[in-house]
């Protein structure tokens, strides 16, 4: 009897499963956007569409390189683009939060300027020492680089936007459309000179005056000042003022003191490009100094006084292009789209040939072939949606492919809602967001080919099903994805088209050239395509 009831149960059950499967197969319109492939499904069709894409190259006006997560110092070749150099203008901020106490009689024995590259431990040397791999490093041929004291006042806020607006600094000097920092206000004092800078990846090792090691460092740009006009400047700098109001509090210190200029230039038209954090803890400049010991009679004591980077910063860049970079066409796109990084250009992607304010018949015509226009219910499933991009073999052939591309809502200045539905790796941001930022996937036929696919599958949802605004999308070279999810840098341009960049593109100094919506290697030029499911008629 007991059996027989359970047996009533689950055939009771297992009918209601049955009519609901019934009942799925009639409303396949109602369904959600999620996979569905032959394996999983009976009754329906797995089918694809292409879109052509319009797509054109936009040069970008002098960028805003202030407030920048990482700063570029160095000399960059492209042997496609051409000469790439980036200089630092830093302030310096105290350690000591006010009026700093340096002790009796206090004498500099040097002062050092350290400025950490990115990098990771890699194993263990036969000496027991930690060994290094450098990483956001291009090139390794030395740059000869000045250090100036700087005469430039940074300030927080723009007086010209109210008192809450922070001040924008560009990389091409500049405050706005019409002021520029002045050379000899960069140049006010020459402090030192080291004609060549070259990276290097060893641990940098501090020992005593017994030779016994004190401290390690990683790797570093490190720059020991000891000569007598060198400590001079910083004994009258810093140690002179002890006690009086340039040392009183930040405001009164970063107006007496404006910070460094960091002057990058090549030699022989060369040189080598890094990427650097200056909010590191060891990012900063100290100063070494002995003073007279607190108990009388003991041995004078050793003590440091730190200078941090962590006030306003600007990258100064200067380009030296070997062809000028052209606004594309954005009636009909362009045969070729031309990326580069810093302050170079973009390119703008319009899908479903739309106008200006994002409508299309194509657009209308998809609307009511995915969703029911009365009921607002689907008729089609949306698998999957990919825009695919074509490196230009034959425009790059001289370029080192970067391995990521960004792609972006150019109309709102922001990520594409797939950007935040994608895994993102903080440790290595290289393998991060993979799936929607698809990395480079080379060409084995073609030494420097390749393409980029970006999973846009939501975005495309969006569009079809929730009558979202079909907005133009920027592409730009990106030097680390995982960057892009706030707000983004200013552009110093009258042009309305593009007012805004990328802070990833910012950074990097990479460049390629990519098959456009006009390339005359028909299969190369780039698509979107849309893999769906219906029901069968």
């Amino acid at each position: 009897m007991k059996f027989n009831k359970n047996f009533s149960i689950h055939l009771f059950v297992l009918s209601v499963i049955l009519l609901m499967a019934l009942g799925c197969e009639k409303e396949f319109i109602s369904l959600d956007s999620d996979v569905v492939n032959n394996n999983v499904a009976t009754n329906f069709n797995n089918n694809s569409q292409r879109f052509n894409v319009k797509a054109y190259t936009k040069k970008l006006d002098p960028v805003q390189t202030s407030n920048l997560p990482i700063y570029a110092l160095g000399v960059y070749n492209d042997p496609v683009y051409g000469k790439t150099t980036s200089s630092i203008l830093t302030q310096l901020i105290s350690s000591v939060a006010v009026n700093p106490s340096f002790g009796t009689d206090p004498v500099l024995d040097s002062v050092v300027i350290t400025i950490p590259y990115f990098s990771r431990s890699i194993g263990i040397t036969q000496n027991n020492a930690v060994e290094y791999e450098l990483d956001s490093v291009f090139g390794s041929n030395p740059f000869k680089l000045s250090i100036f004291e700087s005469n430039f006042f940074l300030r927080d806020f723009d007086p010209n936007e109210g008192l809450n607006a922070r001040q924008n600094y560009f990389s091409n000097g500049s405050t706005s459309l019409s002021e520029n920092i002045s050379q000899s206000d960069l140049e006010y004092n020459l402090l030192k000179v080291i004609d060549t800078i070259v990276p290097d990846r060893n641990l940098i090792v501090l020992t005593d005056e017994e030779g016994e090691v004190r401290e390690t460092l990683t790797p570093a740009i490190r720059i020991v000042m000891t000569a007598e006009d060198e400590l001079n400047f910083w004994k009258t700098k810093i140690f002179d003022k002890e006690g009086q109001t340039e040392l009183s509090n930040r405001s009164n210190f970063v107006n007496y003191f404006r910070g460094l200029y960091f002057k990058a230039e090549p030699i022989s038209n060369s040189g080598n490009y890094a990427l650097l954090n200056l909010n590191q803890v060891n990012a900063n400049v100290t100063l070494f100094y002995n003073r007279e010991p607190f108990i009388e009679g003991n041995d004078r004591d050793n003590a440091t006084f730190s200078l941090n980077f962590n006030g306003n910063r600007v990258n100064l860049i200067e380009s030296t292009p070997l062809f000028p970079i052209p606004d594309g066409n954005p009636s009909t796109g362009d045969q070729r789209l031309f990326l580069q990084g810093t302050q170079g250009s973009i390119a703008i992607l319009e899908l479903f040939e739309r106008d200006e304010n994002g409508n299309s018949q194509l657009l209308d015509q998809l609307r009511e072939t995915f969703k029911d226009q009365v009921s607002g219910e689907r008729k089609r499933l949306i698998n999957e949606a990919n825009l695919v991009v074509h490196v230009d073999a034959i425009g790059s052939s001289s370029l080192a492919q970067p391995q990521r591309l960004y792609l972006y809502d150019l109309n709102n200045k922001r990520t594409l809602l797939d950007y935040f539905l994608d895994t993102n790796n903080n440790t290595f941001p290289e393998v991060s967001i993979l799936n929607h930022l698809g990395p480079l996937e080379k060409d084995p036929n073609a030494s420097n080919g390749g393409k980029y696919k970006f999973k846009i599958t939501q975005h495309i949802n969006n569009i079809l099903f929730n009558d979202s605004t079909n907005v133009r999308l920027g592409l730009a070279v990106s030097g680390n994805v995982n960057l892009e999810t706030g707000n983004q840098y200013a552009v110093l341009t009258n042009d309305v088209t593009v007012k805004n960049a990328p802070v990833s593109t910012i950074i990097t100094p990479r460049s390629t050239v990519l098959h456009g919506s006009q390339s005359p290697v028909s299969e190369k030029r780039l698509y979107l395509e849309i893999f769906y499911t219906e029901p069968e008629n």
